[in-house]
């Protein structure tokens, strides 16, 4: 019953197939290989548009190049308050983009409002040379909360940024997921929404280690290729990162993955909202659960061998929030969960039940 991240998930079939394929060629390093341009190729075709596309072997260094390429040292980039860009990234942002600040804006469900991003640009003024400068607004997509944003929630938002003067960045890293659940296109949730730039996340969606910078506008991407070497992004052995990608997104894998992911955490969440004391902290949208029950519950259900996080957020809705005795957690699925460790957890949960009615 191992719930604790898809990071922890094997790599899908044909992607594993694919990097081997590609070990058996000898091809042009560094990234101009037939892989990697093929993978760029069919994300032009997937975006509708044409496409600055950069790999790269993980999600904080994807993230990090995009908002070097959006932000100045003296500048910042808003995001929501417990983003993984400002919580788990151990200052790479800010350390690739030379300094540039992030700012954290509050909002249930993991989501940033309208009228929450308005007021946090009302304290950093344009021109003003004490008061560092708005270059860039940064939404996870799906949320730290496991909610996926609309393609019109977006562009809300990202008319804002824009009228503010400033560049939007996705940061998807289950962006498959959050496509899965809201059946937008991909150009719906992103450039025709008001999206600038897009890290695009394989790795938690079945590939070993894949990420994609994204840049819609083609200009964006002046200094990236210097920024991802200096980074040490800029694999020798590029072909890996291309055939990744390649395999990722043939016959649409990388959509049949992520609804795997997504059909397994909304049955476990189902499953354990019917149990006695447990409660769903947010909507399950994406392949993440996460629920309120009694402490005894959950340590119960680690001593009987489910692996889960503890877990804490200020995005909480106050009526969902643990009370005495309560503990939050969060449950993780994958492409490859099976469905006998959710029934083992679902009954697992609802023991307890079962005892006080047999």
């Amino acid at each position: 019953m191992n719930f604790a991240s898809d990071n922890g998930a094997g790599v899908a079939a044909p992607i594993l197939e694919a990097i081997v394929a590609s070990s058996r060629v000898n091809a042009p390093a560094y990234g101009a290989d037939a892989y990697t341009a093929r993978a760029a190729s069919r994300l032009c075709e997937i975006f509708e548009r044409e496409l600055a596309v950069f790999l790269v072997s993980t999600g904080t260094a994807a993230n990090a190049l995009a908002l070097a390429a959006l932000t100045k040292p003296w500048q910042a980039a808003f995001c929501h308050e417990e983003a993984h860009i400002i919580d788990d990234e151990c200052g790479a942002p800010e350390f690739f983009s030379g300094g540039a600040k992030l700012v954290g804006i509050p909002g249930l469900n993991g989501k940033i409002e309208p009228a929450a991003l308005r007021a946090t640009l009302a304290r950093f003024p344009l021109g003003q040379a004490k008061t560092t400068q708005p270059a860039a607004l940064s939404l996870s997509q799906a949320t730290e909360a496991g909610t996926a944003y609309r393609p019109a929630e977006i562009a809300a938002l990202a008319a804002i940024a824009h009228e503010a003067g400033m560049r939007v960045h996705l940061d998807g890293a289950r962006f498959a997921n959050a496509l899965v659940k809201t059946g937008a296109s991909p150009a719906e949730m992103t450039w025709r929404s008001g999206v600038d730039v897009l890290s695009l996340g394989a790795t938690k969606d079945g590939a070993l280690a894949c990420e994609a910078v994204i840049m819609f506008d083609p200009a964006l991407a002046a200094a990236t290729p210097y920024q991802r070497k200096r980074a040490g992004q800029t694999l020798s052995k590029g072909r890996f990162l291309g055939a990744q990608m390649e395999a990722w997104l043939a016959g649409g894998l990388w959509l049949d993955l992520a609804r795997r992911a997504n059909t397994s955490a909304r049955r476990l969440g189902e499953g354990l909202a019917k149990a006695p004391g447990v409660r769903l902290v947010f909507p399950v949208e994406v392949n993440e659960v996460f629920v309120v029950a009694p402490e005894a519950a959950l340590a119960a259900w680690r001593a009987a061998g489910a692996r889960f996080h503890d877990w804490s957020t200020r995005a909480t809705p106050p009526e969902a929030a643990p009370r005495a005795g309560e503990a939050m957690a969060r449950f993780v699925t994958s492409f490859e969960t099976d469905e006998k460790e959710i029934d083992a957890l679902i009954a697992l949960a609802a023991a307890p039940y079962r005892s006080r009615n047999s």
